[in-house]
This record gives structure tokens, sequence and C-alpha cells, in this order.
């Protein structure tokens, strides 16, 4: 038997410089924001919390004195402390573990900042939690991840290609279930913004060395979808789409 925290761990042990590289992940409007904030509350300690390929981290480092690059996957982790000192950056740490169970002392932290990793985690709920228990009074949390459907039809066709082409997947939450997420936990939620990703197909699926049959799936799935599902994520002739992404502050 496998537990979703192994799952995830075979899934992405070697793909650490395909996320490094993914420009998905490596560009974004969203870290414009994230500098904004940091600056204007001048945090200094952060806490990137499913670093993945470390864009976060790199992207923040110069405005801040102390960034824990912080996953599950160890070789990812590896990969940000070894790409920070080829950047310059001092003052970025790696520490592996999950989300559900941070290692950290109460209030370690004036600000966390999460993206794109939630959909992976096994319980958010208890993450978030462990988010509250580390943040300082007044510290922000910065989320910014795949949104899920309250439309049924629209969300099982997303939540279900997105596990075909990685089985490490778990769900993109909606904005209600998110917003219920924040409350369960103790924080005020501060800021709610909706950004659009578009998502090439091919280097989508490449990403995760996804099976020819898996893709194949995928896109028959998308073919037989009605025509309110693909206009609504505007799926292409190849596969391409764009999905909604949630970029949401909170305040402990």
């Amino acid at each position: 038997m496998s537990t979703q925290h192994q799952v995830n761990q075979s899934q992405y042990h070697n793909k650490s410089n395909a996320y490094l590289h993914s420009l998905v992940h490596a560009e974004g409007a969203e870290f414009k924001k994230m500098q904004q904030l940091i600056q204007k509350y001048e945090f200094k300690k952060i806490l990137d919390l499913g670093c993945g390929g470390g864009h976060v981290s790199y992207h923040i480092a110069p405005y801040v004195e102390e960034i824990i690059a912080y996953d599950l996957t160890p070789s990812m982790v590896e990969l940000v402390t070894t790409q920070a000192k080829v950047r310059g950056f001092e003052n970025i740490f790696g520490q592996q573990g999950a989300a559900e169970s941070l290692p950290f002392s109460t209030q370690r932290f004036d600000c966390v900042i999460t993206r794109y990793s939630a959909h992976h985690w096994q319980n958010v709920a208890q993450a978030m939690n462990e988010i509250h228990r580390v943040l300082e009074k007044n510290g922000k949390v910065i989320i910014v991840d795949i949104l899920g459907n309250s439309h049924p039809v629209i969300d099982t066709f997303f939540q279900t290609i997105e596990k075909i082409r990685d089985p490490s997947h778990v769900r993109n939450y909606s904005l209600q279930e998110w917003m219920d997420f924040a409350e369960f936990s103790g924080f005020r939620v501060d800021v709610i913004e909706k950004q659009t990703l578009d998502l090439e197909f091919q280097s989508w699926v490449e990403r995760m060395n996804t099976p020819k049959h898996a893709v194949q799936t995928i896109r028959d799935l998308q073919k037989k979808a009605s025509t309110q599902t693909q206009q609504y994520y505007q799926v292409q002739a190849d596969g391409s789409f764009t999905s909604e992404v949630l970029w949401m502050v909170l305040t402990k």
C-alpha cells in the first residue's frame, strides 16, 4: 500500500528540471504582486510552501532576509538550494517535508506563500491549520493555485483530465472551498482575484511524462466534452486550453 505522499514523491522525484525550466511556473503576473506585498509590509521571514522548482523563492529573495524553500520531494529541495547558490542568493534554505506537518516553531514566519502546490496536498484543511500555527500574528498568506468550479460538469471534466495526466493530482478547489478553508482555519480574507493561465497541451503532458495512452484519453475527453465545457476552458484544436487561477491573500 502507498500513501498519497508517496504517490506524489514518486511522480515528482525526477521532474525537478522540468519544473525549473517550465515557462508556466517561471513566469506570471503574481510574482510582481508578491514583491509589492512583501515590500509594503516589510516581511522578512518567508516560507515558500511546496516550492517546486523554486520560482517564488528566486523572485522574492532580493526583498527578504530569509526564505525556507519547503517541498515534499527531496529532489525539488535539492534543486532549489543548488539554484540559489548559482543565482547568488545566500538567504534561501531548503527543507523537505509535508504541508500537513510543518517542522517549524509557532509563529516562525511573517509570510507564507504557496503557488501551484495545494492541489497536490493530502489534506488542505490540516495544512491550513499548520500554516496558521507557524505564522506570526498579522502575518499574511499568499495562495496561488488552479481553481476548480462549482458547476459539476465543468469541474468533473477538469479534475478528470488532471488526474489522468498526473496521478499525484488530488483536487483543484473551488473559490467557495478556499473561502471555507480560510474561515475554518481562523484567517481573514483580504484579497480574492482571478487570473487566467494558458496551458500549451504538449508541454503540459510532457512535463509529467504522461504516457501516450493517457494523452490519447485526455484528447478524447476534450473532443467529447460539451460545448459549454469546451468554451469555458477555451479548448483548442491541439488540446491547449485555459484555466482559472486563484490569487488569495489572507491575514492571521
